[in-house]
């Protein structure tokens, strides 16, 4: 499913995160661990553009994430088993439209590689402002936390954003997606 993701996100400190934990308390964790693909020289990023495999306990996806003036337009492909080994073994593509926009920017395919990953035990719910993510990120020997509020209208979805942190005592703390943060800590990144 191809969609606008509009999210909102604020760093958290473990104690923030432990505070504001109670509010999902009826939300079962999950645990999704997102694979970074890209070419040595950073091809991928160099585009505006983010690639990456996402795996779950019994399901995994494709993500293309292209940067637009607000927000990233975000291609999923849904992966059987048999594409994600190919993928993750061998970097195999299966035939799609991410495929197609990735030979379209004329990424050199032959490149990539799988940088690394980065595991998050995600709390997630539908809330009155949008769709609300509470993350648990783990990568090389890091761990953060962040909150991240995904929204349809961006000028009232950074309001409520807002509004939310100020209700529940957290300050707003700037921060970058999961995969700039996994980058800069990459070594030699």
């Amino acid at each position: 499913m191809n969609h606008l993701e509009i999210e909102f996100k604020s760093g958290l400190t473990k104690e923030q995160f432990l505070s504001i934990l109670p509010l999902f308390k009826d939300i079962q964790p999950i645990k999704q661990t997102n694979y970074y693909i890209d070419t040595p020289d950073f091809a991928i990023r160099d585009h505006k553009m983010a690639l990456r495999i996402r795996t779950f306990e019994n399901s995994a996806e494709l993500t293309l994430k292209v940067s637009q003036t607000i927000g990233n337009m975000e291609y999923n492909q849904q992966l059987n088993a048999s594409e994600v080994k190919l993928l993750l073994e061998e970097l195999v593509f299966p035939p799609g439209e991410i495929l197609n926009n990735l030979l379209e920017v004329v990424i050199p395919i032959e490149n990539l590689k799988i940088l690394g990953h980065l595991t998050t035990i995600r709390r997630e719910m539908e809330h009155k402002i949008g769709l609300l993510a509470l993350d648990e990120n783990s990568y090389f020997d890091i761990t953060d936390y962040e909150i991240e509020l995904e929204v349809q209208n961006p000028e009232k979805g950074k309001m409520d954003f807002l509004n939310f942190l100020e209700q529940n005592k957290l300050p707003y703390t700037h921060l970058k997606s999961k995969i700039a943060r996994f980058a800069k800590n990459l070594p030699n990144s």
